[in-house]
């Protein structure tokens, strides 16, 4: 059977959806907001990588390498500083699709967050 070259993943993907990917193990949730952003409130088993990491102390490869061959959900607060990491990666090959709304539509979609300093998700 010939190879099929499959459509590309959409660019945004809903909280809700992307809370589904991640607790499933079908994607990796990458935060790229800031490490006290990140500790004060961030999805559950969400990898913090600050934007401003992104290609200067961490690269793509390192992302590509912790996401193991699953899709990438980038969120942030809004969604902005997400959007721009998806652009990056995808960049690089790193196949991202940004969370819409970030955490502030992750809570009103009632998702589940950890607060006040947990550390549970790790680092890139």
């Amino acid at each position: 059977m010939a190879w099929t070259p499959q459509p590309p993943a959409p660019a945004q993907i809903h909280p809700a959806e992307a809370h589904r990917l991640a607790a499933a193990g079908e994607a990796l949730l990458l935060d790229v907001r800031e490490p006290e952003e990140h500790a004060e409130l961030h999805a559950p088993g969400a990898l913090l990588l600050p934007l401003g990491d992104l290609g200067t102390t961490r690269s793509p490869d390192a992302v590509r390498a912790a996401a193991g061959g699953r899709l990438v959900l980038a969120v942030c607060r809004s969604g902005h500083r997400s959007q721009t990491a998806t652009e990056l990666l995808n960049a690089h090959g790193v196949p991202t699709v940004n969370v819409v709304g970030g955490m502030r539509a992750w809570l009103r979609d009632g998702l589940p967050a950890h607060r006040d300093g947990c550390r549970c998700g790790g680092a890139i």
